[in-house]
């Protein structure tokens, strides 16, 4: 089966930025046994945050986000390829993980999912529901019955819903 990287709409995201800071430091989370769930760049309360969210099978703790963030950190500032100032932050995904690449998907068919779209589908850009099917061109989704097809292309943030479950 190939893997396809989705690639989440425009939104308010640098997307070049955020597409070269996930190559540089995809190769770290690698080398450490972990993989890059998500890179989130965008201004907050306290000024830009660079937020990257790893995983790996048996869990991460809070000694491997300290030892990403160090490598992180210094690959960051060797490169400066941010342009200002920022905040980094590593952490685990939680139980609500983003789901990205098209393996995320697949593994968390029959879950509730909550996914928002760059563009409107029948009036609509958020949608929770139920993950029907994903392929490397859509997903497939049931929101209170309705069943909507959703292009990889114009997703923009997807994530598990883990605590609600699917009546049966």
């Amino acid at each position: 089966m190939e893997k396809v990287e989705l690639k989440p709409g425009t939104g308010t995201r640098d997307e070049p930025l955020i597409d070269r800071i996930w190559s540089l430091l995809e190769p770290v989370a690698r080398s450490e046994g972990m993989e890059i769930l998500e890179v989130e760049y965008r201004r907050e309360s306290i000024g830009w945050v660079l937020r990257l969210f790893i995983d790996r099978e048996e869990g991460v703790s809070v000694d491997d986000c300290a030892r990403v963030s160090r490598v992180a950190g210094d690959l960051l500032d060797v490169s400066d390829m941010i342009p200002n100032p920022y905040h980094l932050e590593v952490s685990s995904p939680g139980l609500n993980r983003p789901l990205r690449k098209w393996e995320h998907f697949q593994m968390h068919l029959g879950r509730i999912i909550d996914l928002r779209t760059a563009t409107a589908i029948r009036n609509r850009r958020k949608f929770k529901g139920i993950l029907k099917e994903v392929d490397p061109e859509k997903v497939i989704m049931d929101c209170d019955g309705q069943v909507y097809e959703i292009p990889h292309s114009i997703v923009e943030r997807a994530r598990l819903c883990y605590n609600e479950s699917v009546e049966r």
